[in-house]
């Protein structure tokens, strides 16, 4: 007997989302509808056992997804979050341990240089190593008038998801071997930028350059470095104020497959990213985006 496929469009959540609105930074056992992140959808497969990795926003959405992928494919896992999201922070930690492996809470903010250099050496020590980085944490807040976009803000969403890659690789050099492996996690925003988003897009565009670059800085070092570039997923983010209020009912309906997203769709991309399966890949962006195009 062949195996059942799914029809995408219809494979996970693919009504109107309620309206719902959390504060800053939100946590997503708080949503509905909950976000799937392969708590119970993932099946592993051993690609990537013995490895020891750390995911920036690993309490939810993609990054959790990615953390949860990463320990049901048998690494170790260390997972950065902001304090107010201790409880998704911790219900993740049980997943992690669930699957037989290791997990390290670090909570902080990435706008912090110096945290970003405690949090690598804390992960290194804790985990025993470290082969991965995966850098999913964003900030993302709708603006609709460029008159109402504040300098202050402008500066956490750069520091936040711009900045602190730059402080995170460096930190982490001095551990990274070859084979290892750095992702980080663009948006297909940077491709097709949405009109209350020109702070959130321009870090996104800001983040493909700069894992180019990287990338063909580290090869000689036989590191490699790819980013992800999600379309619309439903993860915390989009409650926080990432989308204006009147849009959560039909977000992600805009796209070819007429649906948002799950972030477990994206988890099989990370673990490949992060696996010797990619071993002659490095400096490539992968969209995961529901049919919206990345070129």
């Amino acid at each position: 007997m062949s195996k059942q496929t799914c029809n995408p469009t219809t494979k996970y959540y693919h009504e109107k989302f309620p309206k719902q609105k959390q504060k800053a930074p939100g946590l997503q056992c708080e949503m509905n509808p909950v976000p799937d992140c392969g708590e119970k959808s993932y099946k592993g497969h051993q690609r990537l056992e013995g490895l020891k990795m750390l995911v920036t926003g690993g309490d939810s959405g993609i990054g959790r997804a990615a953390a949860i992928a990463y320990a049901k494919e048998g690494a170790d896992v260390a997972i950065n979050y902001h304090p107010d999201e201790q409880k998704d922070a911790e219900d993740v930690a049980k997943v992690i341990e669930a699957a037989g492996r290791k997990a390290v809470l670090i909570p902080g903010d990435l706008s912090d240089e110096a945290f970003c250099k405690k949090m690598v050496d804390e992960a290194h020590h804790k985990l025993g190593g470290l082969d991965n980085l995966t850098l999913v944490a964003g900030k993302q807040t709708a603006v609709a008038d460029i008159m109402d976009l504040t300098t202050e803000q402008i500066r956490k969403t750069f520091e936040i998801n711009v900045f602190s890659l730059f402080w995170v690789t460096k930190a982490a050099l001095g551990y990274l071997k070859p084979g290892s492996t750095i992702i980080t996690t663009s948006s297909v925003q940077a491709f097709q930028p949405g009109p209350t988003l020109l702070d959130y897009a321009s870090t996104k565009s800001a983040i493909i350059a700069f894992t180019k670059a990287l990338a063909k800085q580290l090869a000689s070092k036989g590191i490699r470095a790819n980013s992800v570039a999600p379309g619309p997923v439903w993860t915390p983010l989009q409650v926080c104020g990432g989308q204006l209020s009147d849009a959560i009912p039909e977000f992600g309906k805009e796209t070819p497959l007429k649906r948002a997203g799950q972030p477990v769709e994206l988890a099989g991309v990370y673990v490949h990213l992060a696996s010797e399966e990619s071993s002659y890949t490095t400096a490539e962006t992968y969209g995961v985006t529901g049919g919206e195009h990345t070129n």
